[in-house]
């Protein structure tokens, strides 16, 4: 059997590196190198023999192993930045045994690397600091699709939430979770952002800066709000991720196809060149070049929206776009709700309008090459904001953000010694109830937490519907509710992730609203007691502590 029909697990395919904090920005730095020169000096590649060395006629000299494909160098002004503990920088964990070529155009040298479902390209530019990357999987042969870029250690500083000292630090869950001894907690995977939120990871030290600027993640899988490894570091060497496609609190299924470009750039310190970011990046200069699965801007299409009607000036809100073969989303501008998507594949999508993380409304709409398909103002008829309460918990948006904990849960543990306590009741009508209810709740950890409310003799009188809305849960846990005496049945567990998401910096799920029809005999006749919501997490599977069944909440209410 070939190596490349053997599945790999995910442990394999992303174990042994980690995650974290990733940079945000649009600061424009030297040393980028975005003007191209086709004679600049130096530029062309050579063969020594065991790699393609490739000269980018500035200030950076990489290799590319002509048998494996592994980027085995990264030279800048002089200095090796590349690798640690033996590996090297690859797609997966490495592709191994592999049909390696080279080839220049021009001001542009192309590498192609092959093996058997995945091809990757690297390609560079006359006179730029850096190395432009496509990856291309035809197939699930892999468990995951990440390009990883290892840098050798105490080059920078190892400092943030995805950074760790094993030397000091304790593994607290699963291999990959570490807690140090001040009672922090640090992992691969507390990147604190979302796709939508950055457009580069890296490291710098003031004077020399090492980027991985994203690509537009078109075949990428999960949506705007995606959560995954961006960026670790320790005392044995620092990780830079193209997360492409990786399983952990996934919510779609695989795209296959050309992904790219995405870009490994040095700069003299500062954030890489916004024309670097996917949004900006011309890459006319590919359309010759024979990738395959490329698809320039002449194959593309756009859609424009006039606005949206309906909007909470509260939120942020978001359009987006996905069908089986790729995703794009947009921001809509504040107050008219007008938004523009370009660069599209033609298709049919469906069109998701998000406040803040909610779906509040969708519909189909046709994408086709070299056209602009226009859409008239779209009406949000969606959000359960607007349903009349007798009182709400927090607000539908999709995201757990007005709970307690619920922001640190992005970049640290459950476990965190700057988490506040995950027990305690609130009271309906006292003042900062949300802050006081925890964003998560586990079968094992905090289960029964009470709310305490009072109803007129009106409301009283009548049935009335609880809503519960969650963003996520791990191990089918689902809420279960008692109201003093009443205690409802069971529901059925949603489709949700089934990998750690709780306990790995993502509260992103499949968001789902739980109702439940509470009599009015349930209620309490006397208006002057207290009723008693219960709340417990329930489910037939899970293990203990944080890793117990556990939801996390959108919002909870009680319709008028």
């Amino acid at each position: 059997m070939s190596a490349h029909k053997k599945h790999l697990t995910r442990r394999r395919v992303l174990g042994a590196s980690a995650i974290g904090a990733a940079a945000t920005g649009a600061a424009v730095a030297g040393g980028t190198g975005l003007l191209t020169t086709a004679s600049a000096a130096g530029f062309g590649y050579r063969d020594d023999g065991g790699n393609y060395v490739v000269d980018t006629g500035a200030s950076l000299v990489f290799k590319v192993s002509k048998s494996t494909g592994d980027l085995t160098s990264l030279v800048y002004k002089g200095k090796e930045y590349e690798g640690y503990g033996g590996k090297h920088s690859h797609v997966e964990s490495g592709l191994g045994a592999s049909t390696v070529t080279v080839r220049q155009s021009g001001g542009t040298v192309l590498i192609k690397v092959v093996h058997g479902p995945i091809t990757q390209w690297y390609a560079a530019r006359s006179g730029q600091n850096n190395v432009y990357l496509w990856t291309n999987k035809a197939d699930a042969s892999f468990t995951a699709t990440r390009y990883i870029v290892r840098v050798r250690p105490g080059i920078f500083p190892n400092s943030g939430s995805d950074a760790w000292d094993s030397t000091k630090d304790k593994i607290i869950e699963a291999g990959d979770v570490w807690r140090a001894p001040d009672g922090t907690t640090h992992s691969k995977h507390y990147s604190g952002k979302r796709t939508i939120d950055y457009d580069y990871v890296g490291f710098t030290t003031g004077s020399v800066g090492l980027w991985l600027v994203r690509s537009n993640h078109e075949k990428a899988s999960g949506g705007p709000f995606y959560r995954s490894l961006l960026r670790h570091s320790n005392e044995g060497g620092a990780g830079l991720y193209e997360i492409l496609h990786y399983n952990e609190a996934q919510t779609e299924a695989e795209r296959f196809g050309l992904q790219g470009p995405y870009v490994i750039a040095f700069t003299d310190g500062g954030a890489p060149s916004s024309g670097l970011f996917h949004a900006d990046l011309d890459t006319t200069w590919a359309d010759g070049l024979g990738i395959t699965g490329w698809v320039g801007r002449a194959g593309r299409g756009k859609v424009a929206g006039v606005g949206l009607k309906g909007m909470d000036a509260t939120y942020a809100y978001t359009v987006g776009f996905a069908n089986e073969d790729a995703q794009y989303w947009a921001r809509a501008a504040a107050g008219t709700g007008a938004f523009s998507c370009k660069g599209m594949l033609p298709g049919t999508y469906t069109l998701t309008v998000y406040k803040n993380e909610l779906a509040v409304h969708t519909e189909s709409v046709k994408v086709t090459a070299g056209a602009t398909t226009s859409l008239h103002t779209l009406t949000l008829t969606g959000d359960p904001s607007k349903a009349a309460t007798v009182w709400r918990l927090g607000d539908w948006d999709g995201t757990p953000g007005e709970f307690k904990n619920a922001k640190l849960m992005t970049y640290a543990h459950p476990s965190d010694a700057r988490a506040a306590k995950w027990t305690g009741n609130v009271t309906i009508g006292s003042g900062g109830e949300a802050a006081s209810f925890p964003a998560y709740i586990w079968k094992d950890v905090n289960g029964g937490v009470l709310v305490y409310f009072k109803l007129t003799s009106a409301q009283a009188a009548a049935a009335h519907t609880l809503r519960i809305g969650v963003t996520d849960a791990f191990s089918g846990g689902r809420p279960r509710v008692t109201v003093n005496d009443w205690v409802s049945a069971i529901p059925t567990a949603p489709s949700q992730p089934s990998t750690r998401s709780l306990t790995t910096g993502s509260y992103r799920g499949n968001n789902h609203t739980f109702t439940f029809s509470v009599p009015s005999s349930a209620w309490k006749s006397d208006v002057r007691q207290f009723n008693v919501l219960k709340l417990d997490v329930v489910s037939g599977s899970g293990g203990t502590g944080f890793l117990s069944a556990g939801t996390s909440f959108d919002c909870m209410d009680l319709l008028a």
